[in-house]
């Protein structure tokens, strides 16, 4: 297992540029960066080059347009289509491996159907290299929000069937939304491609919440999950001070 930074919001004291620095210093390898679209693409690339480090994932759609995302609105193919190129041309610059789809608002049979039908397109279109990743998020910090559970993320990737399209899982989230995170990595963890950890109820680093992250890493190790996992969680005023984690992968 190998960890990495979402500077988005690891080192919030510090400028954007200079947070790949701070990464690097830490000893990260990659890093993640929701947004990096407008002049963050530029900044991006050389910030990465210069401190040797790997951007692994991004989010969509940019900010530029909606940050909560089109894919499961009803009428919002069009709009889906040129933002998902947005963001498939920022990760082919950046050596992104993951997109982060997010859903928008909706709800019900019309939104699940809009979902799948814009899923199934964007995995088709997706340039080779690129995994298309599902998060679902609470409805505490994202009220309306379509893809608000685990077992519908399931149910869509199941109808989409393509191999391109995974389960993003964050530990904030799978807490909030089922009350046991590791139980959410343990019934899911098939579907999972990418690992993301924050603590609940307020998303503040490993440790200081509900989440039980001994039990959490043991159960990622016995599943032989390789990948990256990510702290995308609030760190307060230092983040070096709550990297504690990273030892523990």
């Amino acid at each position: 297992m190998k960890p990495a930074a979402n500077l988005s919001l690891l080192w919030p004291e510090l400028p954007y540029p200079e947070r790949f620095a701070a990464a690097a210093a830490a000893g990260f390898k990659a890093v993640e960066v929701l947004f990096p679209y407008g002049p963050d693409t530029a900044i991006t690339k050389v910030a990465l080059a210069e401190h040797g480090l790997e951007l692994i994932l991004l989010n969509a759609p940019s900010p530029l347009s909606e940050p909560r995302g089109f894919a499961a609105q009803v009428g919002g193919a069009v709009a889906f289509r040129g933002d998902i190129q947005t963001a498939f041309d920022c990760a082919e610059l950046l050596g992104a491996s993951y997109i982060h789809v997010m859903t928008g608002e909706g709800e019900g049979e019309a939104a699940r159907s809009a979902l799948i039908d814009n899923l199934s397109w964007a995995a088709d279109a997706a340039p080779a290299g690129i995994t298309l990743t599902l998060e679902p998020l609470n409805p505490v910090s994202m009220p309306g929000y379509f893809l608000n559970d685990y077992g519908l993320a399931a149910d869509i990737l199941a109808a989409v069937e393509r191999p391109n399209v995974a389960l993003q899982y964050d530990s904030f989230h799978a807490q909030m939304i089922h009350g046991d995170a590791v139980q959410v990595f343990e019934t899911y963890r098939d579907l999972i491609a990418h690992v993301q950890i924050g603590d609940a109820p307020n998303r503040s680093g490993p440790g200081t919440g509900l989440v039980d992250f001994a039990s959490l890493f043991q159960v990622l190790r016995a599943a032989g999950y390789a990948g990256w996992i990510s702290g995308e969680y609030h760190p307060g005023p230092r983040t070096e001070e709550t990297l504690d984690w990273m030892t523990a992968l």
